[in-house]
């Protein structure tokens, strides 16, 4: 006969004993994996950030605010508007590993120069007038041009115009910030060089296609061309779209061209950590569905165009931004055509083996 009394004893006991066994683990600093193994081990990416979008509308009356109410100089250094996801909130960083803010200078105002170990680009949007020196080179900053500011890169910005610039501001800071391996360190006060060359030194040494000076024959982990210009980046696009209606292979799917910015020394990305894109969507293209280990941030730089994020539609038009987390599914369609500036985590992913991606049908 079972006697139900001293087996209730015994579970009694041995739950006792368990609850002092987890009590001691704490104590110690310790967790069993047994716990905690759906959290550290799940069965795909479960991202805290979300997918979201951010419309130019709402972004550029705030920023242009700011310019009205906060100083640019020493203390809040730049005036700088990060875009903070819904999902990771108390952080200002738009996805786990990416920062993207959007940099109000004001008329005639300077930044001053800083440097820090988080690798950095700029993308403008409109306008002109303002230049930014890295490592003592002036660049022009001008619309559709991506600038780079490699990790530890000095740099500064001065505004020549009596109008203000806004640009997008692309960084690794939570990469850094997770791998604690952030540094910065302040710079001079005052301008280091106020010339306004058309043309940077650098694009001087490397902007020529298919072409390498051969007193620079040590490769570099990032790309000595300081700038991207608009005008090459425009005629690819254009050219890769020509010869496809031509009946050659040159698009990545049916009606979407695109081209990635990179090192003329490795043929690698542009910036070791960040993987810089950008998409033409000819009028009535749709793209397949994507996922992809690794997050992005996109912005519409001309068109208007539908995203779809995790199964929900939203319209986008220039100027607008939007951050695809890691392994949610994203795709898109514009009826009229659109182009959009994307940059991406990718390059750490690949350097750790942890990339994946998995494409569906087309949207």
């Amino acid at each position: 006969m079972v006697d139900l009394d001293s087996e209730a004893a015994a579970g009694t006991v041995q739950d006792r004993a368990l609850q002092q066994l987890y009590t001691d683990f704490d104590a110690a600093g310790l967790k069993p994996l047994w716990t905690v193994r759906d959290g550290l081990m799940p069965v795909a990416p479960t991202p805290r950030a979300v997918p979201h979008v951010w419309p130019w509308d709402r972004l550029l009356p705030l920023a242009a605010r700011a310019g009205d109410l906060v100083p640019v100089g020493r203390g809040g250094e730049r005036r700088a508007i990060a875009l903070a996801n819904p999902g990771l909130p108390g952080d200002p960083f738009a996805t786990a590993t990416l920062w993207a803010a959007v940099q109000y200078l004001g008329p005639r105002e300077v930044a001053p120069a800083h440097r820090h170990s988080q690798n950095a680009f700029r993308f403008v949007l409109d306008g002109e007038g303002v230049w930014t020196v890295v490592d003592g080179d002036p660049v022009a900053m001008r619309r559709g041009d991506l600038l780079l500011t490699p990790g530890w890169a000095w740099h500064e910005h001065h505004n020549t115009a009596d109008t203000a610039m806004v640009w997008l501001d692309g960084l690794d800071i939570p990469l850094n910030a997770q791998l604690d391996a952030g540094f910065f360190e302040f710079g001079p006060d005052q301008l280091t060089d106020t010339s306004t060359p058309a043309v940077s030194r650098g694009e001087r040494l490397w902007a020529h296609p298919g072409l390498r000076p051969l007193s620079a024959d040590a490769d570099t982990v990032h790309s000595p061309l300081p700038a991207y210009r608009w005008t090459h980046t425009d005629a690819a696009l254009t050219a890769q779209l020509e010869l496809a209606d031509e009946g050659h292979p040159a698009l990545v799917e049916p009606g979407h061209a695109a081209v990635r910015f990179v090192n003329p020394t490795t043929g690698r990305d542009a910036l070791a950590t960040l993987r810089l894109e950008m998409h033409r969507l000819a009028a009535g293209a749709a793209t397949a569905t994507r996922r992809e280990v690794g997050s992005s941030v996109w912005q519409v730089f001309s068109g208007q165009a539908t995203v779809l994020l995790d199964g929900r539609e939203h319209q986008v038009g220039a100027g607008d931004l939007f951050a695809v987390p890691s392994w949610c599914p994203v795709s898109l369609r514009s009826p009229h055509g659109a182009d959009l500036f994307r940059f991406s985590d990718a390059p750490s992913y690949q350097a750790l083996h942890l990339d994946g991606h998995q494409v569906g049908d087309p949207a």
